[in-house]
């Protein structure tokens, strides 16, 4: 007999890969034109903070596309690919958005580089 905790885990496992793809969907494009209006240091902090949240997201995604799920749970494998091919599309709009912050910057605070 199988005790409650191992018998629960790939469920708890299925429902926290959906709500990850949840989550990940909900992010908005890129508005290059706000950045235009923020000061030196505040896009320095803009980017510091894009730079950590693609670290977390590059983490997130690397868990995801090394956890191990059971042949018998069906769809698994597939949930498993969604969840690391949304957090991928995640880091690359990221990324956009990082280089936004940097063109905004070159432009606005080029004494300071």
């Amino acid at each position: 007999m199988k005790s409650a905790p191992t018998a629960a885990l790939p469920f708890t496992l299925i429902t926290v890969l959906l709500v990850a793809v949840g989550c990940s969907s909900r992010f908005a494009s890129i508005d290059s034109g706000k950045y235009d209006r923020m000061s030196c240091p505040e896009l320095n902090v803009a980017l510091g903070d894009t730079a950590t949240e693609i670290s977390q997201t590059a983490i997130a995604r690397g868990k995801v596309a090394n956890t191990s799920v059971p042949n018998w749970l069906l769809g698994g494998e597939r949930v498993k690919t969604v969840v690391a091919n949304r957090e991928t599309a995640k880091i690359e709009r990221l990324q956009q958005q990082q280089q936004a912050i940097v063109t905004a910057r070159k432009r606005q605070c080029a004494s300071t580089q």
